[in-house]
C-alpha cells in the first residue's frame, strides 16, 4: 500500500486532506507534518517505500513546498508529489518539470473533487508493489520486492542481511523459507545469498562475483547456480 505523507502548516488543512484520502483509500496509512522536521527527513530518506506527497507550497518558518520536494528528489524520483497552492500558472509550468509534479492544486477551487480524482489516477497505474513483510522478534520490515538488491547470511550473527540501495536489514529466517517469501525475480546465487536478478548488470561465473545497477561488486555467485541466473 502506498503511504501519503501531508505536509502543511494548517492543522484544518491537514484533517482535510487527510478526510480526503480516507474517502477514496479507508485503510490509508498517512502521515502529516506542520514543518521539516528530523522525522519529515528521515521519511524523505526512507526510498523502500512508494508514497504520494502532498505539500503545501506555502509554509511558515521560511520554508516552502517546494524546498521539501527538492529533498525528496535528492534521493526519491518514484514517489508522487502534489501540491497544494495558490499560485499562478506560470509557477506552476516553472515547477511542474523540475521536480516531476504529478499535479498543481488551487486551494479554493473545486480543490475537493480535483484532489480525489489525482489520488485514483496514481492509484491506478501499475505500480511493481509487490512486498516483502517480515514481523517478529520485535522487528517490522515492509520493503519492496524492487528495492532490494540481494540477500546474504551474516555467518557471525547468524542472520540473513536484506540489502536495499540506502539500508540494510537483519532477520532471522534460514535462506530457503527466505527464499520461498520472495517471488521468481530472487534466485540462490550462492549457498548463503540470494539475488535480485532484475538489478544485475553483469555476472562474472570465472571470478565468482555480480555486479548490480548500483555499481556494487559482490563475491557470491556460484557456477553451481548459472541456469537460475540466465532463466534458462
Amino acid at each position: 500500500m502506498i503511504k501519503f505523507v501531508v505536509v502543511d502548516d494548517d492543522e484544518k488543512e491537514i484533517e482535510r486532506v487527510k478526510a480526503l484520502i480516507h474517502e477514496v483509500v479507508e485503510d490509508a496509512k498517512i502521515l502529516s507534518f506542520s514543518k521539516i522536521t528530523n522525522g519529515l527527513k528521515a521519511e524523505i530518506q526512507n526510498v523502500d517505500e512508494h508514497k504520494i506527497y502532498v505539500l503545501d507550497i506555502e509554509l511558515a518558518n521560511k520554508v516552502s513546498g517546494i524546498t521539501i520536494a527538492k529533498l525528496i528528489r535528492e534521493v526519491d524520483w518514484e514517489s508522487e508529489i502534489i501540491f497544494i497552492t495558490n499560485h499562478d500558472k506560470m509557477f506552476e509550468s516553472t515547477h511542474r518539470s523540475i521536480y516531476e509534479v504529478f499535479d498543481f492544486i488551487e486551494k479554493f477551487h473545486d480543490f475537493d473533487k480535483r484532489f480525489k480524482k489525482d489520488i485514483k489516477e496514481i492509484l491506478k497505474r501499475n505500480f511493481d508493489n509487490k512486498m516483502f513483510k517480515y514481523d517478529a522478534n520485535n522487528v517490522e520490515l515492509n520493503i519492496y520486492y524492487r528495492n532490494i538488491l540481494y540477500i546474504y547470511r551474516d555467518t557471525e550473527e547468524r542472520k540473513l542481511v536484506i540489502v536495499t540501495p540506502n539500508n540494510k536489514y537483519k532477520v532471522s529466517m534460514p535462506i530457503k523459507d527466505m527464499l520461498s517469501l520472495l517471488d521468481d525475480r530472487f534466485v540462490q546465487c550462492h549457498r548463503s545469498c540470494i539475488v535480485n536478478k532484475n538489478r544485475v548488470e553483469v555476472k562474472n561465473y570465472k571470478e565468482g562475483y555480480f555486479i548490480l545497477d548500483t555499481g556494487e561488486k559482490v563475491y557470491l555467485l556460484s557456477k553451481m547456480n548459472r541456469k537460475l541466473m540466465e532463466n534458462e
